[in-house]
């Protein structure tokens, strides 16, 4: 990298000497690097604690399941792969164990793990296997919501209006279960297609 930034600058020092060559040559400037915002106390404090999971410290499924409500309700968790990534492994960890109690919390928050990481196949069934376990999460049905409205949109770029319009109305269907199990939360209130637009 050093050699070519000082071959550039010798021939523009020489091409502007001479005159030579078609002007003054431009050296693109890198691009600046995004540095995540650094994690606050009770995110450093999860961290520690999903590696001990992974790594140490056998966790229960109840404190695995709050664990990845708090990191999936986190921006700074959200945004950062590594930390999904051992969320993931965490989770599949804690289901393979014989506590069965906390499976719907499990299987829901390992769909929306993966609905932020776009596996929406992947999501889609294992919020079913959570909706199936536990029909009664707004959650749950919320992030369903975004799902048909997801695939509303595919079907729509491609032309299928009846199937788009199919999905959109399963859309609004679990929206209305996500409204009607949790009414005063402001996000189960928008429309799924406004959420995946603003996404």
């Amino acid at each position: 990298m050093k050699r070519t930034i000082a071959a550039t600058l010798a021939l523009l020092l020489l091409g502007g000497m001479t005159g030579c060559g078609p002007g003054p040559l431009v050296v693109p400037a890198e691009s600046p690097k995004v540095i995540p915002a650094k994690p606050s106390h009770a995110e450093t404090s999860d961290e520690i604690r999903l590696e001990e999971g992974l790594t140490g410290r056998s966790l229960s499924a109840a404190e695995v399941a709050g664990l990845s409500d708090r990191l999936l309700a986190n921006d700074y968790a959200l945004n950062n792969p590594e930390t999904m990534a051992r969320l993931e492994l965490l989770i599949l960890k804690t289901m393979k164990g014989p506590d069965k109690t906390h499976r719907s919390t499990l299987w829901r928050n390992l769909g929306i793990l993966h609905y932020h990481q776009h596996k929406y196949k992947q999501a889609r069934q294992e919020l079913q296997a959570a909706n199936e376990i536990n029909p009664k999460n707004a959650r749950t049905h919320f992030y369903l919501a975004c799902l048909f409205a997801h695939q509303g949109r595919i079907y729509e770029k491609l032309g299928k209006d009846r199937v788009s319009r199919q999905q959109f109305k399963r859309a609004a269907i679990e929206m209305g279960q996500a409204r009607k199990l949790d009414p005063h939360n402001p996000l189960y209130q928008q429309n799924p297609r406004q959420i995946i637009h603003q996404e």
